[in-house]
């Protein structure tokens, strides 16, 4: 589908005199179809006014691009008008002075009478008949805007650029504004874009409002769909049933920036030592294939390199294990695994609120989901012969082994089951297992199955206990499966430390991906101290073809193990929203009403970025598209409860605000 106008990933950084930076946007990227209205929102400082004055032409991006029907945007031009806040009239000249004197510029090829003509028709337009011959100091301020946006629509724009034209104005001659304009632009069928601070005024005459965060390095944070129909009265937009909610909920996000806000504004000081504030560090881990990154960074000297002079990885049993040792800091940072931060940072399993932060992917992928061999050999092949399976033997209790509940691998699982009409909860028994106990809890017969990471679902199938009905390629492809954890409190003491740490990971990952170091990579993950697992079984997906075991040829799954390609290592606030949706619709957290605010708090995206630039590899960008699962359901980063509610299958769905107010630490 072609758009109108597109915004394409553009950045705009502001040299400072002392040779310093302000990066005012950070990857807007918005798409704008033809006659519709949109609207700028966002509190003083969020880049509104840039972002027009880009679409205008009167600057320039740093990065990125605008194009306006198939043509970039690089200067000012008559297809598109600005209509500012002070007006910008001529003092000298009469309302049709002042509207002549656009015509007569754009359109001087047109016949005298032709010119003529449209002029009175949008004086008309605008009301200002009786006032023809007035000049501006003889206009109220309303009828002062009424020109404006006469002579802007006058040379017939294809974009009308409005930079809050009704802010000076005063309730009531900014209410009669409104609804003129709101007139005008439906009889025109011009695309508009506004800059406003009003939300019943976007509410009133926006088609979609898309709410900004705050500055610096500000970027688009939600858009909002206004359903109400067109043509548009005060009145039934007022009396409209959806009209509070959506007003609630753009106060609600920018009560969220108010805070963020406010919130950063409290920097955190930190003394360095020897250029970091801390050298030695524990990092702790669970024995599985894509811990590589962290074995690569100690072993491959990266942690080193970075000035971190003694890291010690510490093998834990269990995730369980992994978030009790970063709660009471006995870790530094942790393998973790993707919803473990989120859960923390919302009060997971009745603890108290610990802000979390990650500013890193360590591995995407790299789950299976394996099935008993008995149950292979009664017929059971995939998800809907398991659903048949369960209809038909319903005094069998199925017990399915997961690793935690905040793990991809019980999101994952639960998916996959409800998508066949399984509810996770009622039809089988879910059971918290550590991964390399779930091949001894199989052959005991105490679970029919499990979903695990590697190397425990080829080692069942390496030793004929189980099959592999699918793994998370067949599921969601490049998801999200492991990150670095840290306390917000130790990552805003130890700025220096954490940016060294996400530096000699970042590089490690990338080591990890280049195919021609896996050789070495496995003899490292093979060792005790580490995964301690036969090779023969850690190969499978990580170096060789991948086995189902299913009496088929092996196959060749080379992204099974994702440590680096494809912006693996950006965490995407999207794909954690995701996240949030499957905690809140399995009950194991609420679903944060301030879900922008929870997302900015736990992704580092500063330190990935200064990462990432100062080892030389290429940044990534946050993105908004609308993505799919296996089962081709949508989720649109800006309607997560609409996806949450349309579940037919979910527990008890809560919907909070998760107040974070009582925690001090702050983003350095």
């Amino acid at each position: 589908m072609s758009f109108f106008v597109e915004v394409d990933h553009i950045d705009r950084v502001f040299e400072l005199p002392n040779g310093g930076q302000y990066i005012a946007l950070k990857n807007i990227d918005l798409k704008i179809r033809q006659g519709e209205f949109v609207s700028l929102i966002g509190h003083s400082g969020c880049g509104k006014s840039t972002l027009l004055n880009i679409l205008a032409g009167l600057d320039r991006p740093t990065n990125g691009g605008v194009v306006l029907e198939g043509r970039e945007v690089t200067q000012p031009g008559p297809d598109r008008m600005v209509v500012f806040q002070n007006y910008s009239l001529l003092p000298w000249l009469t309302v049709q002075q002042n509207i002549e004197l656009a015509v007569n510029k754009v359109m001087k090829n047109l016949p005298k009478a032709e010119r003529d003509s449209i002029v009175d028709h949008h004086i008309n337009l605008v009301g200002l008949r009786h006032a023809v011959h007035k000049k501006p100091k003889e206009l109220s301020g309303g009828m002062k805007q009424r020109v404006a946006i006469a002579r802007a629509l006058a040379i017939r724009p294809k974009l009308l650029l409005l930079d809050e034209p009704l802010g000076a104005l005063d309730a009531l001659t900014r209410g009669n504004l409104q609804e003129q304009l709101t007139q005008i632009c439906e009889e025109s069928q011009i695309t508009c874009v506004m800059v406003t601070h009003d939300v019943d005024e976007a509410l009133l005459l926006s088609d979609r409002i898309v709410m900004m965060t705050n500055g610096p390095e500000a970027q688009i944070g939600q858009i909002l769909d206004v359903p109400f129909p067109h043509p548009r009265k005060r009145l039934e937009v007022v009396n409209h049933p959806s009209y509070y909610a959506l007003r609630n909920e753009i106060v609600y996000f920018l009560n969220q920036q108010k805070r963020d806000k406010k919130r950063k504004s409290k920097k955190v000081a930190a003394i360095a030592r020897h250029g970091l504030e801390k050298v030695n560090l524990d990092i702790g881990f669970v024995p599985l294939t894509d811990c590589a990154p962290l074995v690569v960074a100690k072993e491959m000297g990266f942690f080193a390199k970075h000035g971190l002079e003694e890291v010690t990885l510490s093998r834990e049993p269990s995730w369980k294990a992994v978030l009790e040792g970063m709660a009471s800091k006995r870790l530094d940072a942790a393998q973790m695994v993707a919803g473990m931060p989120l859960a923390m940072t919302l009060g997971f399993g009745g603890k108290a609120p610990l802000p979390m932060v990650t500013s890193l992917v360590l591995s995407r992928n790299g789950n299976a989901i394996t099935l008993d061999r008995d149950l292979f050999d009664q017929g059971v092949r995939s998800l809907e012969d398991f659903a048949n399976h369960i209809k038909q033997t319903p005094d069998i209790t199925n017990t399915l082994g997961i690793v935690h509940a905040t793990s991809m691998h019980n999101l994952m699982l639960r998916y996959w089951l409800a998508a066949g009409g399984i509810n996770p909860d009622q039809d089988v028994t879910l059971s918290v297992i550590p991964p390399a106990q779930m091949i001894s809890n199989l052959i005991a017969n105490n679970i029919a199955g499990y979903c695990a990471g590697e190397p425990w679902n080829s080692r069942a199938v390496f030793e004929g206990q189980g099959v592999i009905v699918a793994t998370d390629l067949d599921i969601w492809a490049g998801h999200p499966e492991k990150v670095l954890g840290v306390q917000e409190e130790w990552a805003n003491q130890h700025p220096r430390t954490y940016l060294a740490m996400v530096k000699a990971l970042l590089e490690a990952c990338e080591y990890c991906d280049d195919r021609r170091n896996r050789e070495e990579i496995l003899q490292l993950l093979c060792k005790p101290e580490y995964i301690g697992s036969a090779p023969e079984y850690t190969r499978p997906g990580f170096i060789d073809p991948y086995s189902y075991g299913m009496d088929e040829e092996p196959r060749s799954l080379l992204r099974f193990n994702q440590f680096y390609v494809d912006s693996s290592n950006y965490p995407q606030p999207s794909e954690s929203l995701w996240i949030l949706t499957q905690l809140a619709r399995w009950g194991i957290t609420p679903f944060p009403k301030n879900w922008v605010e929870i997302l900015q708090r736990t992704h580092r995206l500063d330190v990935y970025r200064e990462a990432a630039q100062q080892v030389g590899l290429p940044p990534s960008e946050p993105h908004r598209k609308p993505f799919q699962l296996f089962d081709e359901v949508v989720f649109n980063p800006d309607d997560p409860i609409s996806y949450l509610n349309n579940f037919a299958i979910h527990n008890t769905i809560r919907i909070e605000e998760i107040s974070l107010d009582s925690i001090t630490t702050v983003a350095a």
